[in-house]
């Protein structure tokens, strides 16, 4: 019985059309070309590259993306066993025609010219949402980003924020931000004009949150115009910051970006817990890693002075999670957010999620969000979360509480549709 019940449970919940709530989509370019593109995401990479193939055999200059492909695939034995090896199967077969269920040295190549085929069409991302059952994606824009040559409506802006709050001190993020809003940064005051005119952009293209991923240390504070006017002061005059002021100004600067959301009634996702560079010879987007010393105490003053502000709150380990399920079962504006990199395996989805299910209110959790670089990962990844989630309201709802299977359903809908659309839009 279990098993036919989590399958008519997925089957419906597969069936509706969702928004995905973050994504690293480029809007210009949104879908692969070849395998390369797929086999080159980050998750791959670094699984072959710690399983034993060298960085410069996977980053060599000028390499052809089908000669990439044929040498990741030469690696690919070791991976096989991984929840992301099989994401890649589940987009060969569906999208593809794939009928094998692993990807070979006798086999790579027909796939390869396959698939490059198929996503030669010029309506190849119209296909992959359609098949994916997307109506949208949120997307991960940089301050400056002129937000045009794309729909707006369906790829959906997203003010990413961390160049803002950590690099200001650099003299090339200060000339982006000059260039963007046209005044200069001399005081905390035109940095605080500055920054509006940004939020006046975004907005305009339909941007529905702004976005920051935080290092462990990081703890938010009400920041000081005075120190701010002192530290803008002194790099306007070549003079280089210390950490302390540093840290001040990135304090600043990040209450200032909560004032906003405030003002503009945007959701502030919160991204904690990332140590960047912990293995310095690792691939491209393969050197980063979770702490697990981080604490969401580090946030209270922030969740008290803006009670008006929504954060989505997305923590790297499963380890974090229970403390996400506490402040989001305390705080009204604290909402549980996907299930973030490390913590985005079987796993860890099932015990994190059954927690926030049994712990959160139904109105306060987003499911799930594929953090993808290319569409076709949506469909895998979207399914690995469903299947989950039948399992838990099958097992835990259904069978152990005597829920019946429309009730089950209806809270599913709240996790992965309804919650997206009245958290982002209002709706």
């Amino acid at each position: 019985m279990s098993r036919a019940l989590r399958q008519r449970l997925f089957d419906e919940i597969n069936s509706w059309t969702l928004v995905d709530p973050h994504t690293h989509i480029n809007a210009l370019n949104p879908a692969s070309q070849t395998l390369a593109d797929l086999l080159g995401y980050h998750y791959f990479t670094e699984l072959a590259h710690s399983a034993g193939m060298p960085r410069d055999w996977i980053e060599q200059h000028g390499l052809a993306p089908k000669e990439l492909v044929g040498r990741l695939v030469a690696g690919f034995a070791p991976l096989e066993n991984t929840i992301q090896a099989s994401w890649l199967v589940e987009i060969c077969q569906a999208f593809f025609g794939f009928a094998a269920e692993r990807i070979t040295l006798e086999n790579w190549e027909a796939l390869y010219d396959q698939s490059a085929a198929q996503m030669a069409s010029p309506d190849w991302p119209q296909q992959v949402l359609a098949k994916s059952r997307l109506s949208g994606l949120f997307l991960t824009n940089d301050f400056d980003d002129p937000l045009t040559g794309f729909d707006p409506k369906i790829y959906i802006p997203c003010l990413r924020t961390d160049d803002l709050v950590f690099q200001l001190a650099d003299p090339a993020i200060r000339e982006r931000l000059q260039r963007a809003t046209g005044g200069e940064l001399h005081n905390s005051s035109q940095l605080r004009q500055a920054l509006g005119k940004l939020f006046d952009h975004f907005v305009s293209r339909n941007c529905q949150a702004c976005a920051i991923s935080l290092p462990p240390d990081f703890s938010p504070r009400r920041g000081d115009p005075r120190q701010a006017d002192a530290i803008l002061h002194a790099i306007h005059n070549g003079e280089t910051p210390d950490p302390d002021q540093h840290r001040g100004l990135a304090e600043f600067v990040f209450w200032t970006l909560a004032e906003l959301c405030a003002e503009y009634r945007l959701p502030f996702d919160l991204m904690i817990g990332v140590n960047r560079g912990v293995y310095p010879g690792g691939v491209y987007q393969g050197k980063d890693l979770f702490d697990s010393r981080v604490s969401l105490i580090q946030y209270r003053e922030l969740f008290n002075a803006f009670p008006q502000v929504t954060f989505p709150i997305s923590v790297l380990a499963s380890v974090t999670n229970q403390e996400l399920v506490s402040y989001a079962w305390i705080f009204p504006n604290v909402v549980t957010n996907g299930h973030w990199w490390y913590s985005n395996t079987p796993t860890y989805i099932e015990h994190d999620c059954a927690a926030r299910l049994e712990a959160v209110p139904r109105t306060k959790q987003i499911g799930y969000y594929s953090d993808m670089y290319k569409l076709e990962f949506a469909l895998p990844k979207f399914a690995m979360y469903k299947r989950i989630l039948a399992k838990i309201l099958s097992e835990r709802y259904i069978e152990d509480r005597g829920w019946s299977e429309e009730r089950a359903i209806e809270l599913a809908r709240d996790v992965l549709v309804t919650n997206t659309e009245r958290i982002f839009w209002g709706r």
